[in-house]
């Protein structure tokens, strides 16, 4: 790579384009002109340029011969058979899923980025797809701009105005996995949101159920009292904590699998669709009901696991490797798991809620069978205990039944 010029003197114009139209470096004579009498370019690219491809080289970086290589371009951008490959447990199978968009699938960028990359790289794409140098048309499938995170005070973050979060004192304070999780716990990807340490503390609690949920209490409690002692042994202590005995190698019940069911549909779907934070709180409603159960089977704590993953990578890694070794099964890492799928068998209702009117006003809300008779619905809105008391002396004069959604009950 040849060293530039250097400008000595500013006062003399020298950053600035020549009369005749040249570049900047066209003044430099001396460096221009080489002494076999040929000549250096000086048309330079804007540092866009790089940024406009970059995608395309991660593909291939090690290629000395070309910015990438036909047969990784093909696969990574979703023009080969071959990119229908999956993992499954630890090895590489076929995949029966169609075959990938073509292109990059997710392209995720503030709104600053429209012109400054996106438009750029757009433009750079369609010459290398015109020149027969990459195989899709369009370079990315999607677009997303995301929000900003803003200081507490509801302003974007500036040191002028002292409201920046260091993301290095939170991963001290909470973890890692805290931080991450809370990021996407705030709202809507595509919003701006104020920070809250204060809430970071919530996500940081649900972690710590979550661990609850999994390790035997007084493993734990030895833990902690022997780190006190021995704090710089934390790792070495932290193998002497064993899974819960209620994690059992044991069918699931009914409820049980329509819970972890539920919560793959729920998680699923919103990461599908980037919706962060309403998966999140499917991970969180699971784990306050799993919390309930007296035995607790171990291949629907294994799903939860692998939902848990993407939010939680460290916890869930731990915990994870916690279980396989309690269940005495080979370790593979949680990341070349399967991504599990939900029956929608199991998740469907055989009772509903109907609310129970007296005169107009609701007094209660009654719980029957999906295929209850209309009969049968309104004799057990009439034996209702919270009911009673608002019919008593009085003359039913009229029992209206809305099947599945209301019972109105008239009476003077």
């Amino acid at each position: 790579m040849a060293k530039g010029p250097s400008i000595t003197n500013f006062a003399t114009g020298s950053y600035k384009p020549t009369p005749e139209g040249q570049p900047p470096l066209a003044r430099a004579a001396d460096w221009v002109n080489l002494p076999d009498g040929s000549k250096r370019e000086t048309n330079t690219m804007p540092q866009w340029a790089g940024s406009c491809w970059y995608y395309l080289r991660y593909l291939d970086p090690r290629n000395a011969q070309a910015f990438c290589g036909p047969a990784d371009e093909q696969y990574w951008m979703g023009t080969n058979d071959s990119s229908r490959l999956k993992v499954e447990g630890c090895k590489l199978t076929e995949s029966n899923d169609q075959l990938a968009t073509p292109g990059v699938d997710l392209y995720v960028g503030g709104a600053e980025h429209a012109v400054l990359h996106l438009l750029y790289a757009r433009f750079w794409h369609k010459v290398l797809f015109d020149l027969g140098y990459v195989s899709t048309a369009e370079p990315f499938h999607k677009l997303v701009n995301q929000g900003l995170i803003l200081g507490e005070d509801g302003q974007k973050m500036s040191k002028a105005r002292g409201n920046v979060v260091n993301p290095d004192d939170m991963v001290n304070e909470y973890g890692a996995d805290s931080l991450r999780l809370y990021e996407m716990f705030m709202g809507p990807l595509e919003m701006s949101k104020p920070w809250s340490t204060r809430n970071v503390e919530g996500v940081y609690r649900f972690l710590g159920k979550v661990w609850r949920l999994f390790v035997d209490e007084t493993s734990e409690t030895e833990f902690e009292q022997s780190l006190t002692a021995q704090p710089d042994q934390a790792a070495v202590l932290l193998e002497d904590i064993s899974i819960a005995s209620a994690i059992k190698d044991t069918e699931p019940s009914p409820a049980q699998l329509k819970a972890i069911h539920a919560c793959i549909k729920k998680v699923t779907e919103d990461l599908d669709g980037l919706r962060f934070n309403t998966a999140i709180s499917a991970l969180m409603i699971f784990i306050n009901e799993a919390m309930t159960w007296a035995d607790k089977p171990a291949s629907v704590l294994r799903d939860f696991l692998v939902l848990l993953h993407p939010f939680a990578p460290h916890l869930a890694e731990e915990l994870w490797r916690k279980l396989l070794a309690a269940l005495s099964t080979p370790h593979c890492t949680l990341t070349y798991q399967p991504w599990p799928r939900f029956d929608p068998a199991l998740l469907v209702e055989d009772t509903l809620e109907i609310p129970v009117q007296v005169n107009g006003k609701l007094r209660d809300v009654i719980r029957v069978l999906v295929d209850a008779s209309a009969a049968e619905i309104e004799a057990t809105a009439k034996a209702s205990v919270k009911v009673k008391p608002f019919l008593e002396g009085k003359t039913i004069k009229k029992v209206i039944v809305v099947p599945k959604k209301l019972v109105n009950i008239v009476a003077n």
